[in-house]
């Protein structure tokens, strides 16, 4: 899907936008005092943006802001959460680097914002957008999208706790009757956030159907604060037709992340000469093993698991794909996943492989 073909130009129903009609993705965008260049933000995912998917991402270059694992407040202040403090862990090189909490007290969000300044993340990000059942029955993430007044109380406190850069992502609303988008971002503004993120789709879609950016243009001519929108990027072209069409200061990239994380390069090559690289095979096989290695070496708890994980998406459109995941599906220890791959790809590649080593 190229969304950029997809879209109209305007409501009206205007042709379909071509190339030469779209507009750069901006070359930074300032959220609070903090630069980000580029304007591309890697949104956070559940079991995916942990520290070495982050690293890995930015190592690949062209994403101005990485941010972590959405995280429970109350997990945060728990001094024995385990989890908690796996999600908020980072290095040095992952700077500037958001971290994205959820919860609905506003008390214990705004400690837990406090604790996150401590640690010398550049932003903290509040979490009104999951919509997974676990998290919407104990009124957080996009669950409190029906409390305007409770998200209030959250963006009031969290705003006086902290002096880093405070930003909201959420959705459109709780279902295509009870949009509350525009008031939602008016009140962050009030608030004195740094910036609102939209993913275009309600808490009903999940993330099924097509995200709605005319939902990221309405929140744009209501407010002053930087608006990065979210949903249904798949190409670079799609990054710039919904800057286009949108008028949005920065884009923020997920799901394509995972099966492509040479999306925000490609972005960056699209901006600055109108064309981008396609990986050859012997890129994704570096890709790939990259990944697998810095796995093994931050000790990652349950490493195979997450190789096994990413093999679906990595390794989607390598010719022989699915004798390789079955391989790796069958194995039980990293290494020898590792190793599966290598063999894999060198008898594929030959001297190419090797010429990687």
């Amino acid at each position: 899907m190229r969304k950029c073909w997809d879209n109209s130009k305007s409501a009206a129903g205007d042709a379909p936008m071509e190339p030469n009609d779209l507009r750069p993705v901006p070359a930074s965008v300032f959220l609070g005092g903090v630069q980000i260049a580029p304007a591309t933000v890697l949104a956070p995912m559940a079991g995916v943006t942990d520290t070495v998917f982050r690293r890995f991402i930015r190592n690949l270059s062209g994403c101005g802001l990485i941010m972590t694992e959405f995280t429970s407040a109350d997990g945060v202040l728990r001094a024995k959460d385990r989890k908690a403090k796996r999600y908020l862990h980072f290095y040095e090189d992952e700077h500037p680097i958001s971290a994205q909490l959820f919860g609905s007290n506003p008390d214990v969000m705004a400690e837990a914002a406090k604790m996150v300044e401590g640690l010398g993340f550049d932003l903290v990000d509040l979490n009104l957008g999951c919509p997974a059942k676990k998290v919407v029955k104990c009124n957080g993430g996009s669950g409190l999208l029906r409390d305007l007044p409770a998200i209030g109380k959250i963006f009031e406190a969290v705003r006086a706790a902290v002096k880093i850069p405070f930003t909201v992502k959420f959705r459109a609303g709780w279902n295509d009757q009870e949009i509350v988008c525009v008031e939602l971002a008016k009140m962050a503004e009030a608030c004195g956030l740094g910036a609102v993120a939209l993913h275009a789709r309600t808490r009903e879609q999940g993330y099924s159907g097509n995200a709605r950016w005319e939902w990221i243009s309405a929140i744009k001519d209501a407010v002053k604060i930087p608006v990065i929108g979210n949903g249904d990027i798949r190409t670079p072209e799609d990054a710039c037709a919904m800057v286009t069409q949108t008028g949005c200061d920065a884009v923020m990239i997920g799901r394509t992340a995972a099966s492509n994380p040479w999306i925000f390069r490609q972005v960056a090559q699209y901006t600055a000469t109108g064309r981008y690289d396609q990986p050859a095979e012997s890129d994704r096989y570096e890709m790939i093993r990259t990944y697998f290695s810095m796995l093994i070496e931050e000790q990652f708890p349950d490493a195979s698991g997450k190789m096994k994980q990413f093999a679906s998406w990595f390794t989607h459109g390598v010719p022989g794909g699915a004798a390789l995941r079955k391989t790796i599906y069958e194995a039980r220890e990293a290494s020898e996943i590792l190793k599966r791959v290598e063999e894999f790809f060198e008898a594929r590649l030959g001297v190419a492989a090797a010429t990687t080593q």
